[in-house]
């Protein structure tokens, strides 16, 4: 199978219908859900995606263990190859590689303007057009507004995808019965698309479901769900 015909093919084309058609440059994703459900694949599995449509990507990753999430990578493009018998995967992987970066930051240590900072250099004078940033690991739920709200311009003004995965910290959350926390409400208004992942034990499918569609917010179940064994986004 060709590339072209894995992207025609791929369950995130179900994803991206379920979004009328994407998240959108200068917009802010969330994907968010107890620990131990698979966001972090998730997140990878969308980065994936755009590689194959050669798009660029920048990894943030706030967990301190980069070689997780290069092996998170490594893993989501074999599962892929293999279910879709990707012809010639190998050299096809290390030719999307030079589309991704990999950073990390402390999220206790560094600011927001130190990370944004870092990102527009690579951005604007390390010739790194990147269409999406994914923050992995940002504690969100503790984040000040204002920290969110220069995220939120910093996707608007470098006309970027951001995408967030996120778990509370704190002990006392509430979660609804879609898997959001009480304490991600507070940034209701700057977050454009907010999809809940939550554990089904009876379908054993971890149930996607988008919360908020840029202005509506009206929960209904995506056209996708997480495959628990794998980690991937399956139709």
């Amino acid at each position: 199978m060709e590339v072209q015909e894995l992207n025609a093919l791929s369950p995130l084309r179900a994803f991206e219908q379920s979004l009328h058609g994407g998240l959108g440059k200068g917009n802010l994703g969330v994907l968010v859900s107890r620990h131990g459900i698979g966001k972090t694949a998730c997140l990878v599995h969308l980065a994936t995606d755009k590689l194959f449509r050669n798009e660029h990507i920048i990894h943030v990753s706030f967990s301190g263990n980069v070689e997780h999430v290069i092996n998170w990578y490594k893993e989501v493009f074999r599962q892929i190859s293999e279910g879709r018998s990707l012809s010639d995967a190998a050299t096809i992987y290390n030719e999307i590689l030079a589309n991704r970066v990999v950073m990390n930051f402390s999220q206790e240590n560094v600011s927001v303007e130190k990370v944004l900072s870092s990102l527009e250099t690579l951005i604007k004078h390390g010739s790194f057009q990147a269409d999406a940033v994914m923050f992995d690991g940002y504690k969100l739920t503790i984040a000040s507004e204002e920290d969110v709200r220069r995220i939120k311009q910093f996707a608007m003004d470098m006309k970027i995808e951001v995408w967030f995965s996120v778990s509370p910290v704190r002990p006392d959350v509430v979660f609804d019965e879609h898997g959001v926390p009480n304490t991600i409400m507070k940034y209701e208004n700057l977050i454009d698309t907010l999809i809940g992942l939550k554990y089904n034990e009876a379908m054993d499918k971890v149930i996607m479901t988008l919360v908020k569609d840029k202005t509506v917010h009206n929960p209904i179940p995506m056209k996708v769900s997480l495959d628990p064994k794998t980690m991937l986004i399956s139709e």
